[in-house]
């Protein structure tokens, strides 16, 4: 049965990513314009649906020039899950609870006939097991990592490139002119896209990623080549989530009270057992957040506001339950469930045959 859709939602989950404004935009454009949809904003997440925030509306003049800027207008809360709400109990302590079915209902009050949801792997796990309970939800994917499934790219991806691989050209000239290794560390939580394209992009000599644990003796062994070649500088890129082979991810804390860890740190290990065994100036680099924020590449915008078109005609044909991909040069429609499959560099691959060919080692 087709039903009658008139206001449409806009949500926008996890961190954040260049080019989540341009989704916005170009769903709400193709949304007014092509189906007089009064198109509405979800503040925070899904944090701001339980919490009752006031909607943003959207229409033309509220996303004019949008697809420049980065972040996102809604906002975005990158730990709320309607299945697993903190709640402040009467003695002071908290717990979680499932208030799936209040997100149900709120949907219902707000008369949001469908929603739009961008977000990363469990942005969309969420949302899959929304649709289960009746969420009209179609999916965009989002992550600056490009580890999502079923999609060949993701917005937000090549603007963090282009960032590290900025980073990297400016590190070379003070490297060189201090004789110095620079260790950058780049985001990568299980998988090594940013480090690996960068690295290659920026002319690192060692490049650590996840799926390919390294071992130290064999960055020595690259940095001391390079010395004896005459050289005396080198780039080493450490993605965050890289680990020793016979070691573990490196973690830190975050401010009291928060239960989860956080990745970092991966980065001043490699540089403090660089500066131990060899004996040489090294300085450590943590690109972190820098890789989020900034002005979209035109390459991002372009694919987020292909995506969020896309998702405004997935909502006109009721896709529900639905993610838009890109598969080639093609958008397609995938099952918003397959996102949470993570998309890791195969270590056999081409590009990594490739980075290998020139010189570069992986740590193996």
């Amino acid at each position: 049965m087709v039903e009658e859709i008139r206001r449409v939602g806009i949500l926008t989950g996890g961190g954040d990513a260049p080019g989540l404004n341009a989704v916005i935009r170009g769903a709400v454009l193709t949304g007014i314009n092509c189906y007089n949809y009064e198109m509405v904003g979800i503040r925070e997440g899904f944090d701001g649906l339980m919490n009752h925030m006031p909607l943003v509306p959207l229409d033309r003049d509220r996303v004019r020039g949008l697809h420049m800027r980065g972040g996102t207008i809604l906002g975005a809360a990158n730990r709320g899950s309607p299945f697993a709400q903190k709640m402040e109990l009467p003695d002071g302590t908290t717990e979680k609870r499932d208030r799936s079915q209040e997100a149900i209902e709120r949907l219902r009050e707000l008369e949001i006939d469908a929603l739009i949801v961008a977000g990363g792997d469990g942005t969309m796990g969420i949302s899959s097991r929304l649709r289960a309970i009746g969420a009209k939800i179609v999916g965009v994917p989002k992550t600056i990592d490009n580890d999502l499934g079923e999609t060949d790219v993701t917005f937000g991806f090549d603007t963090a490139i282009a960032t590290a691989t900025e980073a990297l050209d400016k590190l070379q000239t003070t490297a060189e002119s201090h004789h110095r290794v620079m260790v950058l560390e780049v985001m990568g939580r299980d998988a090594g896209w940013i480090a690996l394209t960068a690295g290659v992009a920026g002319g690192a000599d060692a490049i650590l990623i996840p799926e390919i644990p390294f071992r130290m003796e064999r960055v020595f062994a690259k940095i001391r080549q390079i010395n004896e070649a005459g050289r005396r500088y080198s780039l080493v890129v450490v993605a965050e989530g890289a680990h020793p082979h016979d070691g573990e991810q490196a973690y830190y804390i975050g401010e009291a009270g928060e239960a989860a860890a956080r990745l970092g740190g991966m980065g001043n290990f490699v540089g403090a057992e660089i500066t131990r065994v060899l004996n040489t100036e090294v300085r450590v680099t943590v690109l972190g957040h820098l890789q989020r924020g900034g002005t979209p590449t035109p390459r991002d915008r372009w694919l987020a506001t292909r995506f969020g078109s896309a998702a405004a005609h997935m909502v006109a044909r009721q896709e529900w339950g639905m993610m838009v991909a890109l598969k080639g040069n093609d958008l397609v429609s995938v099952p918003v469930e397959r996102a949470a499959d993570v998309k890791l560099i195969n270590p056999n691959s081409e590009r990594v045959q490739m980075a290998r060919d020139l010189g570069i080692t992986l740590g193996d």
